[in-house]
């Protein structure tokens, strides 16, 4: 069972990526989830579709995957009557420094084309204000669960995080 109280009435949006971690694996994992008013609304857990070279790689396609969400997200929020609409821009959190760093950057100067149109992505969504980005500790970080096999205390620390409750 999901908590609403719907204030105050603010988008966010969490995301996150483990890299490929046996020999047996091709491609990471991205996960999201994202909250209004301090309660998820949607959530995910999927393989990408491209192989990452490396662990920030595979954190900036999750973050591609999640700008792409909350330009939807919030698209679809402005077209229902609420009672308070949400905030304008959406804060994006992350627990890769690095990614957030190469999403603000102006320039791209990766080799990788795949990369380089996720950043034009970014960069965009950046720039029309849509989102904005924050780190958040990965310990903190609601889709931290959706990635990563994790120890019983951080899924139920995570599931009220989100407000999830047990039936």
């Amino acid at each position: 069972m999901v908590s609403y109280s719907g204030f105050p009435a603010v988008l966010e949006g969490y995301s996150d990526a483990k890299w490929i971690s046996d020999s047996y694996e091709i491609k990471s994992t991205s996960g999201y989830v994202f909250t209004l008013g301090g309660s998820a609304i949607t959530w995910k857990s999927s393989k990408q579709n491209i192989i990452s070279k490396s662990t920030l790689e595979s954190e900036f396609i999750a973050l591609e995957l999640v700008g792409t969400e909350t330009e939807w997200l919030r698209n679809f929020l402005a077209n229902i009557s609420l009672e308070i609409k949400p905030t304008p821009s959406v804060s994006m959190r992350c627990d890769c420094q690095a990614a957030i760093a190469i999403a603000k950057n102006k320039t791209f100067n990766g080799k990788n084309r795949h990369i380089r149109l996720k950043h034009n992505v970014i960069k965009q969504l950046l720039k029309d204000g849509t989102i904005f980005m924050d780190y958040v500790k990965s310990e903190v970080n609601l889709a931290d669960s959706l990635t990563k096999p994790l120890w019983r205390k951080i899924i139920d620390e995570t599931s009220r995080g989100m407000r999830l409750e047990p039936i």
